[in-house]
């Protein structure tokens, strides 16, 4: 692979011609925020779940009455 000049982590395939992108450094921190938002919307998912529990147990409760 060829550098490309003035870019440190940027190499050309001499085969294909592509441009590639050797910065693992930030590839894993790409990751790790996708890792982390599908966490994030996950947990949501779950509260989202709780609350229409609380609500059914709620109603439920007021039509005991």
């Amino acid at each position: 692979m060829i550098r490309v000049e003035g870019h440190k982590n940027l190499y050309r395939d001499e085969k294909s011609g592509a441009i590639v992108n050797c910065d693992t450094t930030s590839y894993n921190q790409y990751v790790n925020s996708l890792n982390h938002k599908e966490m994030q919307r996950q947990e949501l998912d779950k509260m989202k779940e709780d609350i229409d529990e609380i609500k059914t147990l709620l109603k439920e409760i007021l039509n005991r009455k």
